[in-house]
Order: structure tokens, then C-alpha cells, then sequence
């Protein structure tokens, strides 16, 4: 992308450093900048390589994907990577203020208006509600669920180890009642994020999100009918009560992760006590990657002040990841074993339709291969890419620190910011031509949520930094709902086109299939 001037020359909070001599904000700058300093950890011409790409956001995927390379070479360099490449979006984002901009760790030391806290209790005496999994309409519990699990399994729609623990959750209902935990949501009305569960599990939960009336109706009708606790961060000179908000959402409810960045951590802080902290927000283009970094200095600074403190994250399964071998020796396969007629109607399409998902192993030095899978959408931009590699990176840095750090694989969802891009709902519409399922918000939020909580609970999750691994990347390995991603033979962005042209005709053509 090329530097743009920004809007947000009026606006406060989290902001892409400006360019020297212009005064402008590049976004392409600064993800180059840090890209630049995290493959430098490792390889100096990794590193020169990424500095001098002339055309950054038609060339953006190669480094990343060379990233996860270097990284798989040993346990040291993922760490190396993933330190320096947080240290520097650290140095290079700042915090901009009426006075001018401000380093960002000297302004999360700062914070300048402190939040007062609003609490509404649920209204449901009910116990835990019982995890069920709704499925094409169906509410699917105990034998049932156990079923539909082993199928998506089969199908390649999840890995095994995703399926294991919710086995175990359906093997212990207890595991659901979370009254003796703490959960700061940033980005709480997130649709696919686990609100709708956490308020029916009797947690607490502190909920940050805009303060604004859409995602507050959400999260206050979810917390009336449920039986957990919301304590909501309000103005300081406030007088809002759970009276004078019963018919909605009012002026001074809320807090802005962007521009309040630490105000919002002082007070998570404020509460005391260890938190489960999930950062759940999205917002578009490269306001994404400054909610990402407002999240990460929230999250790197409650585990500084309490290093029982977890951190959570849904990453995407449009990424590059590193894949265990078996995984990749099935790709491999899938494409060495397509059919005549496959391969004939693919030929005249050349070299680039259909590419080989995987092509290769790579050798650590702690003994074991692994392959690549990279499910990179080019026209999902580097600031996206830069927003999900640096929640990679903190949860790589977090528990390699001793401290608890969940990242588990989410599968593409039919979210409202989703399919609001044409090309990605087409695309949504025709994955199934390539066995990807794309799952419902609500298929998806019961999922993740009881993987959330199967992390907390059992005793040899892989976000225990107790539990060992022989490689930092095998954490986002385990549990991985990825939609059938890491079972498709080819690289995903050059069928891409193909299930987009069959989506369009599905979703958009008189007659198509909906």
C-alpha cells in the first residue's frame, strides 16, 4: 500500500508513526520497518531482502511466508523473530496525543483519565447453561456432537487434537462453570467472539468495546438473560446506573481501544486480580492493525503486573503456518493423487491456477519436519497480515516467558464484516467446491468458546507454558479448526478465483444455488 496521508492528522490514539520529510503515516513503512527487523533477528538477508521490495503489497506474502520458514529452522529463531518483531512495532507505533505523538510504552505508563466501572448483574437464576453446538439449525449435544466432531475430522475440516479436547469438554460439564474466573473482552460484542457463552457460565466478565449503541444492546441483553457479571468501564464524571441504562446504551458507556488504549489497561488492572484476557476486535483495513497493537500493549501489560494473567486470540486460518509433517505429507498426497480428469481440465490453466498447496518439508533442529501451509489472501492486504503475526508473536513471547497464551486456529465465518466484501463471500460461497466449510458465527463462537475454556481447565493444554513442546509454533498447531484449509491440495490463492467465479454465480446470479 502506499503511504497515505492520514485522516487521523485530527485524530488521537494508537497511530503508524509518520514519515520522515512528509509528515505523512505509511503504513507500508512501518510493516516493512518491522518485518525488516524481525527476519534481521535471524538472517541478515532475509532481512535485506524484505527492506528492498519495491512493490510491498503485491510482494508482502513472500516474507511473511519466509518468516514461518526461519522460524521452523529452530525454537531460538521463532523466539528471535517474534521478540524483535514486537520490540519494533513497539519502537515504531505511536500514541498521539492534542501535544503531539508519544512513544507508545511512555504513554501506557501515562494513563490520563481513569474509567469508573458500571456492574450489571444476569437475571437468570440458572445454573451453567449445557455447551451444545448448533449445526445447520440442529443443537447438537452429547452423542450427537461427539458424531458431528469425528466427521469434520474425516472430512479434514479440523485437526484431531481440536477434536480430543472438546471430547474432554463433553466429558466434563464442571469444566463450564466459571464463576472463579475473570474475563476482559476487548472487542466484547465481537460476533464471533464467546460473549453469548461466557454470560450464560456465570463468569465475570469485563467488557470493553466502542462506545457506541450497537455492540452495547448486544452486550447488555446477552448479560440480562444470562447469569454472569459485566463490569463495563464509564466516564469518570459519569452517572450512569443499571436503572438509567434499561432501556439502552447512553453517552459515557463504552471505551475505544484506539484512542484510549491506557486508560482501558489501568483499569483492567484496577480489578486486582489474574485476568483472561481475550482480544477479539476487528475493525477494517489498517485500523486493524492499530486495534491490534492497542490489544497488545493491554495484554503485555496486565501479564507484567500479573504474570497469572492469560492472554487469548482467535487467529484466522488465512495465514501462513507451520504444519506437523503428517499434515503436510496429506497435502502433498492429495495433489500427487488428483485425477486424470482433474489434471486435465487444470493444465491449460498454466502453472499458476492450482498450484501445489504444499511442496516441501522443512528440517528444525530439534529433530523433527514440519511443511507449510499458507492460506494467505493477498487481497486481505499486509496490514491484516501484520495484525495476525503480531498476536503469533505475542503469544509465541508470552508463554515462552511462563505465562499462559491460547492461540487457537478459528474457522472462516460468515461474519457481518466478513461478507461485506463481495470478493470474500463469493469466494465463502464456492469453498466448498474445494471441501472448506465455512461455518455460521454461532457454529463458530460455541466452538472457540469451549476451547477457550478447555485451555484454562485442562491440565495439559499446550497453552500451559508447563506443558512441553518441541517447537513454539506447535501452539498454534494444536486444536486448529481451520476449515478444511490445511486439507486442500493446493495453494489456496490460486483456486481462489475458481470458487469466487462459482460463489458469484451461487450467491449473485438469477437461479444460482444460496
Amino acid at each position: 500500500m502506499q503511504a497515505q496521508p492520514e485522516k487521523e492528522n485530527q485524530a488521537l490514539g494508537i497511530a503508524f508513526p509518520r514519515k520522515a520529510g512528509s509528515g505523512r503515516r505509511s503504513t507500508s513503512e512501518a510493516s516493512r520497518v518491522i518485518l525488516t527487523a524481525a527476519a534481521g533477528a535471524v538472517s541478515e538477508d532475509a532481512a535485506n531482502a524484505v527492506q528492498g521490495t519495491r512493490n510491498w503489497r503485491k510482494e508482502y506474502v513472500t516474507h511473511f511466508h519466509h518468516l514461518v520458514e526461519l522460524g521452523l529452522a529452530s525454537p531460538e529463531n521463532a523466539l528471535g523473530i517474534a521478540r524483535t518483531g514486537l520490540a519494533e512495532t513497539h519502537r515504531q507505533f505511536v500514541f498521539s496525543t492534542q501535544q503531539g505523538d508519544a512513544s507508545l510504552d511512555e504513554a501506557m505508563a501515562q494513563p490520563d483519565t481513569p474509567f469508573g466501572t458500571l456492574t450489571i448483574n444476569g437475571r437468570s437464576p440458572d445454573g451453567p447453561a449445557p455447551w451444545a453446538v448448533p449445526v445447520n439449525g440442529e443443537q447438537l449435544s452429547g452423542e450427537r456432537l461427539r458424531v458431528q466432531l469425528e466427521r469434520w475430522v474425516v472430512r479434514g475440516v479440523m485437526e484431531p487434537s481440536a477434536a480430543d479436547a472438546l471430547h474432554r469438554c463433553l466429558d466434563n460439564p464442571h469444566w463450564f462453570d466459571l464463576s472463579d474466573r475473570t474475563f476482559a473482552l476487548l472487542g466484547a460484542a465481537s460476533e464471533a467472539g464467546p460473549l453469548s457463552w461466557l454470560t450464560r457460565w456465570r463468569a465475570r466478565i469485563l467488557a470493553v468495546d466502542v462506545p457506541a449503541s450497537a455492540p452495547w444492546q448486544r452486550i447488555l441483553q446477552l448479560v440480562r438473560e444470562g447469569n454472569g457479571v459485566l463490569h463495563a468501564p464509564v466516564e469518570a464524571d459519569s452517572e450512569l446506573t443499571e436503572a438509567s441504562i434499561e432501556s439502552g446504551w447512553q453517552p459515557g458507556l463504552g471505551a475505544n481501544l484506539l484512542t484510549r488504549t491506557p486508560d482501558i489497561a489501568h483499569w483492567l488492572a484496577s480489578f486486582g486480580k489474574p485476568l483472561d484476557v481475550g482480544c477479539l476486535a476487528y475493525l477494517h483495513g489498517e485500523k486493524h492493525t492499530r486495534v491490534s497493537v492497542a490489544m497488545d500493549a493491554i495484554a503485555s501489560r496486565l501479564q507484567q503486573a500479573d504474570p497469572a494473567t492469560s492472554i487469548a486470540y482467535m487467529a484466522t486460518p488465512t495465514d501462513s503456518f507451520a504444519v506437523p509433517e503428517q499434515v503436510a505429507e496429506r497435502v502433498m498426497s492429495a495433489w500427487q493423487n488428483r485425477s486424470l480428469l482433474t489434471r486435465a481440465c487444470q493444465w491449460p490453466l498454466g502453472p499458476h491456477a492450482f498450484a501445489p498447496g504444499v511442496t516441501r518439508l522443512y528440517e528444525s533442529d530439534n529433530g523433527k519436519r514440519y511443511g507449510i501451509v499458507d492460506s494467505t489472501i493477498p487481497q486481505q492486504g499486509p496490514n491484516y497480515a501484520l495484525a495476525k503475526r503480531l498476536q503469533q508473536w505475542r503469544a509465541t513471547v508470552s508463554r515462552a516467558e511462563g505465562r499462559y497464551a491460547v492461540m487457537n486456529i478459528a474457522p472462516s465465518t460468515t461474519t457481518r464484516s466478513v461478507v461485506s466484501n463481495l470478493s470474500l463471500a463469493a469466494g465463502f460461497a464456492g469453498a466448498d467446491l474445494f471441501d472448506v466449510e465455512v461455518f455460521a458465527p454461532e457454529t463458530t463462537n460455541a466452538l472457540m468458546a469451549a476451547l477457550w475454556v478447555h485451555e484454562l481447565r485442562y491440565d495439559k493444554a499446550c497453552s500451559r507454558p508447563d506443558t512441553p513442546l518441541d517447537h513454539p509454533y506447535e501452539l498454534f498447531m494444536d486444536n486448529a479448526i481451520h476449515g478444511g484449509l490445511w486439507s486442500v491440495p493446493y495453494l489456496p490463492r490460486t483456486a481462489l478465483p475458481f470458487a469466487a467465479a462459482a460463489g458469484f454465480v451461487r450467491r449473485f446470479l438469477p437461479g444460482g444455488k444460496r
